[in-house]
């Protein structure tokens, strides 16, 4: 086992005695009172355990670092202030040889209430402050007797040299009159990880809520479409290889400004003109964000496919839905507007050379009884008008008929019923929201962190064709056009339905760009964990993988992780 020497003194120093990328399990202490013994202490720690305000040092196994090329690695450098005054401390970190090296500062939000329906095994904590955000800075104030982490990911590029590299990380503090300094060993592996093929990911960003916490204006504003370009890149390096194109407000709600880029006239009653020229400047925009696929809006609005979805005019400078919320979805009246448009939209796709990379929603999270028999009526009607969108067609749902009807081309199915499918053998896609709980993989701010990292394990094991989640950036109020403050609410106004975290992934930066958290990135290298699996060539019925049953049944442990992880970038060719 590799060990970590430690000594207390001001500008200490801690070394490997070899460098094979184990994070210490003992702090380093800095003196500050010796006749009090108040002291501030420095440890390292891997990314799958959070550091909460109260958390003691050297609490944390240790764990291997090891990075393949075209790849990244995370862990934590943290700081307990063990004595009565405040402390603000800076933490930067390099070297490497050529890594990437980034450095951001962990906050923290409060979380009001936790997860119902779910054991205490699988929660990481109560209610309190949350480590989550993560800022791009490297200076925190810490309160007395308590604890802070910085977030250290280090990137290899395709090319880096393979072998060991150190990492140094330097902490200042009392008016960098002390300091501190750690050696990170980072193994790069001689294994290149290949982006992720044929699964697609997805999750809905909302850029109502972008104009609304930044205050810019709609489709008008150059602002807008500069924020936007930063948030559609973090989805994507994030994993996120299909961008949602608002194409329509899809919201059962009625807007004042509604997310809707297709521009909309009514020149006669019944008569309709499209103008796509915002589509196109946004596809355009998540073409260059490295956009892989695109995901249009529904046409028929959720929880039972039977009335349409909501369509804006602009009269007299104002939005005007063009028909009731109430109105049929399946009469004249809206097929008439569909007729009209369809072919519109297919030839734009054509000229925009995607429409075999695009995916089409019909109504999201249809149940069964008359919300199948309203499906079917909307599933044929398109057969017959937009045969174009044969093979396309995905939706959010969960009874087996759509799937033995083959009603749907890619179900996308939430985790607890997922098993029906595996056993007929249907392939689909998964999808999981405010449900399920209890067992069930989630990446909630009181899921513990392994839980989540275990994500991009169960779709290879379980042969998931795709995924979609709907909260990257719902900011407002559940159902309301009401902006709310994700640094002081994770449930939307709408706990315990909407459980904490679920509705946002990243929050709004004051600069314009989003704000990471640590259940973002660790899902981001749960995909990466797919993506390496994939690139090696792994069977789903690989013995390393066998422990794995379904989604609620499966290890959630940094060990397991680590030494397949390990295997997998050591031997794998």
């Amino acid at each position: 086992m590799n060990l970590w020497k430690v000594v207390n003194m001001v500008g200490i120093a801690i070394s490997l005695l070899s460098c094979q990328g184990v994070l210490a399990a003992e702090p380093v202490v800095v003196q500050t009172d010796s006749a009090t013994g108040a002291c501030v202490k420095f440890w390292l720690q891997s990314s799958l355990k959070r550091v909460f305000l109260d958390s003691q040092p050297g609490t944390s196994e240790p764990c291997e670092l090891i990075v393949p090329r075209n790849g990244q690695v995370s862990f934590q450098a943290c700081v307990r202030n063990d004595r009565p005054s405040a402390l603000n401390v800076n933490c930067t970190a390099g070297g490497g040889d050529g890594l990437e090296v980034i450095v951001r500062r962990v906050g923290y939000v409060p979380m009001r209430f936790g997860t119902t329906g779910t054991p205490a095994s699988d929660l990481d904590c109560g209610p309190g402050f949350v480590p989550d955000p993560l800022f791009n800075d490297q200076v925190a104030d810490v309160g007395p007797f308590e604890s802070t982490a910085f977030w250290i990911t280090v990137k290899a590029a395709k090319d880096a040299k393979p072998g060991e590299r150190k990492i140094g990380i330097h902490f200042t503090f009392d008016n960098g009159s002390r300091s501190a300094d750690m050696v990170a060993g980072v193994q790069v592996s001689s294994f290149v990880v290949q982006p992720i093929r044929n699964f697609p990911v997805v999750h809905w960003w909302r850029g109502e809520c972008i104009w609304d916490y930044y205050k810019t204006g709609m489709f008008e504003d150059e602002r807008w479409w500069t924020i936007t370009r930063g948030y559609i890149k973090d989805l994507i390096d994030h994993g996120t290889n299909t961008v949602y194109v608002p194409i329509f407000c899809f919201r059962r709600e009625t807007f004042q400004r509604p997310c809707q880029l297709l521009k909309v006239t009514e020149p006669e009653p019944g008569k309709y003109e499209f103008d796509f020229s915002d589509v196109h400047r946004f596809v355009d925009l998540a073409r260059e964000c490295g956009a892989e696929y695109y995901e249009w809006s529904a046409f028929w609005i959720y929880w039972g496919a039977k009335h349409p979805i909501q369509v804006y005019t602009w009269k007299d400078g104002k939005a005007v839905q063009l028909w009731a919320p109430d109105s049929d979805g399946h009469g004249p009246m809206f097929h008439g507007f569909l007729k009209q448009f369809l072919p519109q939209f297919h030839k734009f796709l054509v000229d925009e050379g995607i429409l075999e990379k695009s995916f089409f929603h019909i109504s999201d999270e249809p149940g069964e009884g008359e919300h199948l028999e309203n499906y079917k009526k909307a599933r044929e009607f398109l057969r017959e008008n937009a045969p174009w969108m044969s093979g396309k067609v995905i939706d959010a749902l969960s009874s087996i008929e759509y799937g033995k009807q083959k009603l749907n081309d890619h179900p996308i199915v939430i985790i607890s019923a997922a098993q029906a499918y595996i056993d007929a053998k249907i392939p689909h896609w998964v999808y999981f929201c405010c449900e399920p709980r209890g067992t069930y993989l989630q990446r909630l701010l009181d899921t513990p962190l392994p839980k989540i990292r275990m994500a991009g394990w169960l779709f290879y094991k379980l042969q998931a064709q795709g995924f979609l989640h709907w909260g990257y950036n719902y900011w407002h109020a559940m159902e309301q056009e009401k902006l709310i403050d994700p640094y002081q609410t994770s449930t939307n106004e709408w706990w315990p339905g909407i459980p904490p975290g679920d509705p946002f992934e990243v929050y709004p930066g004051h600069d314009g760009r989003p704000v990471d958290s640590i259940r973002w990135e660790v899902f981001a290298e749960s995909l990466q964990d797919y993506a390496i699996l994939q690139t090696a060539g792994v069977k789903p019925d690989d013995a390393m993988l066998a422990d794995i049953k379904t989604y609620a049944d499966f290890p959630r442990n940094e060990k397991w992780i680590s030494e397949r992880v390990k295997k997998l970038l050591t031997e794998a060719r």
